[in-house]
């Protein structure tokens, strides 16, 4: 079984990163920044792929890194985190006990995140907790079935968030299997501000709308509603419920109509 960490950056000028992230196994490294250049380091005995690209999204740099994989098992990440010693075995091991599952899911330490505690199922109900830094995949269940990155959202896309929500959103249209695991395979570091998140301000809404509307375009407004109502102490101090839910079905109409 052969495995890769397929990892969305940008502005890297050297190859620092691998050892910043304590990688151990092979990676491919999207580094979107202003040139174009392909090269190949060794570090550790792994081989380590440096795609750089003049353009943004972060959609478009995991399918850039996606189509030139030929691992078994490929894992997300973000270059604010650090794996675990370990991770490669943690995961391979994982998959081998779960030979049904195309999708796993682990634990990323982390005070904001979902903590996993027990090893359940995945399906439209709970899938939206589940951000990029935990995925693993077996390749050939996404590629086979069409499944890729939406080139709207994400970070230097359209709308700011939500490539990783979709992906997982089309897995489960595919009925591929998906399981989440209480394993433990990276932390996330604050080392740098959210390329994405600048508060909870209009765009912030319009977004989660278009998101929503792009996620389901019968139950859109049921999902902005439960959002609205669940998350409204996060946002209280900026926005009232009723005036988020106003933006994010607006942002929902607006995406539908563009």
């Amino acid at each position: 079984m052969s495995l890769e960490v397929l990892v969305a950056t940008m502005h890297q000028d050297d190859y620092s990163l691998p050892e910043k992230m304590n990688i151990q196994s092979n990676a491919i490294i999207g580094n979107q920044c202003d040139r174009n250049e392909i090269s190949e380091i060794e570090f550790n005995g792994y081989r380590i792929r440096y795609l750089s690209f003049a353009e943004r999204g972060v959609g478009l740099n995991r399918n850039n890194a996606l189509m030139r994989s030929s691992a078994d098992i490929c894992v997300l990440a973000d270059d604010d985190q650090v794996f675990v010693d370990g991770y490669k075995e943690i995961i391979e091991e994982s998959f081998e006990k779960e030979p049904d599952a195309d999708v796993i899911l682990f634990n990323v330490e982390c005070p904001e995140r979902y903590l996993i505690r027990k090893r359940h199922r995945v399906r439209y109900y709970n899938f939206m907790r589940f951000g990029a830094p935990r995925i693993a995949f077996r390749r050939r269940s996404v590629t086979k079935h069409g499944i890729s990155f939406n080139l709207h959202f994400g970070g230097g896309a359209e709308h700011s968030a939500g490539e990783d929500t979709l992906f997982l959103a089309d897995c489960l249209r595919k009925d591929l299997k998906i399981v989440a695991v209480p394993l433990t395979i990276a932390r996330l570091t604050s080392e740098r501000e959210s390329t994405w998140f600048q508060g909870y301000n209009e765009k912030y809404f319009l977004d989660k709308g278009a998101l929503f509307k792009c996620l389901s375009r019968r139950w859109f407004g049921l999902l902005c509603l439960q959002y609205a109502i669940r998350r409204r102490r996060t946002f209280r101090n900026e926005f009232s419920w009723k005036a988020a839910l106003k933006l994010m079905l607006e942002g929902a109409r607006a995406f539908h109509e563009s």
